[in-house]
């Protein structure tokens, strides 16, 4: 007696774009819910910045803040990531830990491949100490927005 089959299905992922559009409203929303320590700039890096993400991919978030004391592995904590429609991993420098990571290997891959995404007005304050960072850390995407 044949068995009735049940409907088939297809497991998707969120493309580029749809993760690029919710980390940069992520990012609008992370700087109005925390002026300090002040955010410089915001980005993302990994296979979602190449284009080479698959199922089960997560996104790499880059925070780049003017200063912060507290240490390194608690400062991730205070930015909910929730919101984002996959899994992060999310990086928080100070301006200066950025720019000395730059010096390892996998400090300037990351940042040849980082997707700056905030700030996004060129009227923001912030956009001068950005402007700084792409001088400093090219990317392939710096000159495109």
């Amino acid at each position: 007696m044949p068995v009735p089959s049940l409907p088939s299905f297809a497991i998707t992922w969120p493309n580029r774009q749809t993760v690029d559009e919710a980390v940069r409203r992520w990012a609008a929303e992370l700087v109005r819910k925390h002026p300090v320590p002040r955010i410089l700039a915001i980005g993302y890096f990994g296979s979602y910045a190449r284009g080479d993400w698959g199922f089960g991919s997560d996104v790499d978030l880059l925070v780049i803040v003017e200063d912060d004391p507290t240490p390194f592995i608690e400062r991730a904590v205070r930015y909910q990531t929730l919101s984002l429609p996959v899994p992060a991993d999310l990086f928080v420098y100070t301006r200066d830990e950025w720019q000395a990571i730059q010096e390892q290997p996998s400090g300037r891959h990351i940042a040849r491949e980082v997707v700056w995404v905030w700030p996004e007005d060129e009227r923001d304050p912030a956009r001068e100490a950005r402007n700084d960072l792409r001088a400093t850390f090219p990317s392939s995407e710096a000159d495109s927005t």
